[in-house]
Order: C-alpha cells, then sequence, then structure tokens
C-alpha cells in the first residue's frame, strides 16, 4: 500500500508516495505529472525515507520544473467521433460507425470502429481489448529482437499490464513487465523502456554500472527517454 507523505525544501512541499517492496535500495522517481515515487526495500523506516528525499530535493525540484514547462495532460476521453488517440506514435482520428458486425481498424489517419453499439462506454470496452491485442503483438516482436542482441541466455518472460507509475519493470523472479501505456509511444522508445530493464539483468541498480552498459548498448537512450517522458498518453 502506498504513503503520501511530505517533506519542505525552501518555500515547496514535496509530496512523495512510498511504495515498500522486495529491493535492497531505495528509488526515487519523478514522473510527468510531477508526481514523486519512492520505492523503498521492506522494513525501511519512514524517517530514513524522508531523510533520502530532502536530500535529493533539490534534483525533484529540478525535474518538477522541467515537467512543468510542458504542456497539462488533455482532458479524459468521451471516446467520440473526431477524437483523437495515439498508437504507435502516431495521432489518429477516432471513426466510429453503426453497423451489424464488430471492427477496428487503422484506416488512413483514422481508427474506425463498426460496431451495433455505438455508446462511448462501448466504444472504449471495444478500443481498450483492440490496443491490449495491439500491444501483445507489438511489444513481443520489441521484445524479441532484443532478446536476441542482449539476453540470450537470460531471457525474461514477457508480461503487459495497466501500471501508473512506471513503464516498465523487471521482477527478480524473470518477468518484464511492460505498461499497455506503451502502445501509444513510438516503436523506438518502446525499444528503450525494453533495453533499459534488460540492462537490470546485469545490475541491478541505477548506478553507474548500468548507465555505462544502457550508454553502450543504446547511445542515443536519452533522446528516447525524453520523447517518451513529454508524450502525452
Amino acid at each position: 500500500m502506498n504513503e503520501l507523505n511530505v517533506v519542505k525544501y525552501g518555500d515547496r512541499e514535496i509530496v512523495y508516495a512510498v511504495e515498500f517492496c522486495h529491493r535492497k535500495t531505495l528509488e526515487i522517481s519523478v514522473m510527468p505529472d510531477s508526481a514523486v515515487q519512492v520505492r523503498a526495500p521492506q522494513g525501511a523506516k519512514l524517517e530514513a525515507i524522508a531523510q533520502k528525499v530532502q536530500k535529493k530535493a533539490p534534483w525533484i525540484v529540478e525535474k518538477q520544473d522541467w515537467f512543468a514547462k510542458f504542456p497539462k495532460a488533455p482532458p479524459p476521453r468521451q471516446y467520440l467521433g473526431g477524437e483523437t488517440h495515439l498508437y504507435m506514435g502516431r495521432r489518429y482520428r477516432l471513426k466510429i460507425e453503426k453497423g451489424d458486425c464488430r471492427e477496428i481498424k487503422i484506416d488512413g489517419g483514422f481508427i474506425r470502429v463498426v460496431s451495433a453499439d455505438v455508446r462511448p462506454a462501448t466504444v472504449k470496452k471495444l478500443l481498450d481489448e483492440w490496443l491490449r491485442n495491439k500491444a501483445k503483438t507489438q511489444f513481443k516482436k520489441v521484445f524479441d529482437d532484443c532478446i536476441k542482441k542482449y539476453a540470450k541466455s537470460a531471457a525474461p518472460r514477457l508480461q503487459i499490464r495497466d501500471m501508473k507509475t512506471r513503464w516498465g519493470s523487471l521482477s527478480k523472479g524473470g518477468i518484464l513487465t511492460l505498461n499497455i501505456k506503451l502502445i501509444a509511444a513510438p516503436k523506438e522508445c518502446i525499444e528503450y523502456v525494453v533495453v533499459h530493464e534488460l540492462c537490470h539483468l546485469k545490475h541491478a541498480n541505477h548506478d553507474n554500472a548500468f548507465y555505462r552498459l544502457l550508454e553502450t548498448r543504446m547511445p542515443d537512450w536519452q533522446r528516447r527517454k525524453s520523447k517518451l517522458e513529454n508524450m502525452q498518453v
């Protein structure tokens, strides 16, 4: 269960959520919406976590201010005709048609949805299912290509699910999880997330050795990461 906590930095308040999990070190992440997520080892004291957050406060504020320069997230989807949706880095408009069959497909610059029931809730359900199936196919292609290059002898198992604060993760049990929302991102950003997680097979923490390996495998990883972080899903 996540817990919300606050530390002060000058006239700013840094609100952060703490997630306790099976790991040896503490990790602090600033999300594109400026939320601060702390992943801490089981049994870590809140006082010690607060001290770590306080120490990292200048970096946290810098990241929050950087994210604040970009446009706010779009309003909630209405699932009506003409609304735009991202798929594999490209923006498409919804074209909703009433018909006897159920069908969703890319048609030029549109995602065409055909259904006897065209109520927004039904369109959302159909589109979510279509995107999940597309994610399974597209993520598997990227995953398999990266495994051939970097993890032939220690290939993790691929899993796809909806995650609130992370694009990807690698468990100790050998499961590489990708966020379903990545289907909105360009292929190069999906590749970045997969390669990033595969680097954790050799280096569990985000230390210098980890980043040296990531730099070797993907010299332009920072550009891809920035592109992903600036994407409005």
